[in-house]
């Protein structure tokens, strides 16, 4: 089938926008929402899990270009009550005027196109994070859903976990003091082979791996960039044409609490620094990565490394972390994860008198569920049409800031970040990482 671009998409459909318009105020007579699912790998899987859960969910419709994704997304379905349409095309999932609501689970370098289309075909929006490969990309994303007046979350999940809304509320209340210093890290081993090296070959012919690449420039088929397996997330996050790495994959769920929590839209200079050191696999991002954001009065730091697993020593109680954030303030240190928080208090030293007193009362929090919470943020959100948790703005500038490291490793240069303008003020030549050219036919 020969690909439209998105104004072709919008001009075909512009005849039965009303209609469907009206039909997403309504939110159907019986109080059910129809929703279709773009993509259907392991995060796939997980997102519709919940909307499986909301009582007024109905999946509609299921897409995916890898026939055995769709077969399980179709059966999964029926399993849960629904019967589903199955489609390898997405926009046919878009053409179905009763279908409310989407959820986009498909790689990353597909989510600007298929949700702005979404929204241009008057569909509210669940985007799995990051929202885009580019800044460009997010920013036609908010103007999408704010054109369209659509409601649309993004998977930052961690937003709708009570523990972590309670550590962002202590840190912006003054609780730990003033922060002068954030870090935020993911450490693991992959020493030696990563994923392994794999040679171009030709596509399962269970997969329509021209439509799996979309927009992204035409290369043979190599199975770590399509990087389905049974194992884990797919290895298309390590390539710089789908996605960005652990910085934007991992680091986007850490850095959109941080500026949540310091009241932030994103950093003024940032510099980074890293490489592929010593895994001997065909990833394009680092194995070994640093960036440090500065904001006015107060530094972030992101730190991905594969080759050694062992990360800092948080306290006795909470011991060794491989991920996490920690937020060190005049009073105390919080440190924050999926699995809970933990203040440890500062100890004053200005007097032998008071050598060792606590500026504060240690405190913890064990985690809290967040998925579903998040899912169910969302469907209420659709009803209200209240902007949800995780709104499409608030992804696009937490996925910006992971961009930013992405692109100061990329150029070897400090960056001079205009927040308010999204635009490099440094060098004009990274620029050209704000944005991508799509392949043709496609365009957004």
């Amino acid at each position: 089938m020969k690909p439209i671009d998105r104004r072709e998409f919008v001009k075909i459909g512009a005849a039965g926008l009303a209609t469907a318009a009206s039909l997403r105020h309504a939110t159907g007579a019986n109080d059910k929402i129809a929703v279709g699912v773009i993509g259907y790998g392991r995060q796939g899987v997980t997102n519709t899990r919940d909307f499986f859960k909301q009582p007024e969910v109905v999946i509609a419709a299921v897409c995916d270009v890898y026939e055995p994704h769709l077969n399980k997304a179709a059966s999964d379905a029926k399993d849960k009550g629904h019967n589903p349409e199955s489609y390898k095309d997405f926009r046919r999932v878009l053409d179905r005027k009763e279908i409310d609501a989407v959820i986009i689970s498909s790689p990353d370098h597909w989510h600007a196109l298929q949700a702005v289309m979404a929204c241009d075909s008057g569909k509210d929006v669940y985007v799995e994070k990051p929202i885009a490969t580019t800044i460009a990309e997010g920013r036609k994303m908010v103007d999408a859903a704010r054109k369209n007046k659509r409601v649309v979350q993004v998977g930052t999940q961690q937003r709708s976990a009570e523990h972590f809304q309670k550590a962002a509320e202590l840190v912006r209340s003054g609780a730990i003091g003033q922060v002068s210093e954030v870090r935020t890290w993911n450490l693991g081993n992959q020493f030696p082979d990563g994923m392994g090296y794999a040679a171009d070959s030709d596509p399962p012919p269970d997969l329509d791996w021209d439509m799996w690449l979309g927009p992204a420039p035409k290369v043979p088929f190599n199975k770590n960039k399509f990087g389905v397996r049974p194992d884990g997330f797919s290895t298309f996050r390590w390539f710089w044409d789908y996605a960005g790495g652990m910085m934007t994959d991992w680091g986007v769920h850490w850095i959109d609490i941080v500026q949540w929590a310091m009241d932030v839209d994103g950093p003024d200079r940032i510099a980074a620094a890293g490489g592929k050191f010593g895994l001997k696999d065909n990833r394009d991002t680092p194995d070994t990565f640093e960036v440090i954001y500065q904001y006015p009065t107060w530094v972030l730091t992101y730190s991905n490394r594969e080759l050694s697993g062992r990360g800092p020593i948080i306290s006795e109680a909470t011991g060794l972390k491989g991920g996490g954030i920690t937020f060190h303030g005049t009073k105390g240190t919080l440190f924050v994860d999926r699995q809970g928080f933990e203040v440890i208090p500062e100890r004053r030293r200005i007097t032998r008198e008071r050598a060792g007193e606590a500026l504060m009362e240690p405190m913890s929090m064990k985690g809290t569920e967040r998925h579903e919470q998040h899912v169910r943020n969302f469907i209420d959100c659709m009803k209200s049409r209240q902007n949800p948790i995780s709104d499409i703005e608030i992804g696009h500038r937490s996925t910006s800031t992971c961009h930013l490291g992405n692109i100061a490793y990329r150029t070897r240069r400090e960056i001079v970040w205009n927040v308010k303008e999204e635009k490099i003020e440094s060098d004009k030549d990274a620029n050209r990482y704000l944005d991508r050219e799509y392949r043709k036919p496609w365009r957004l």
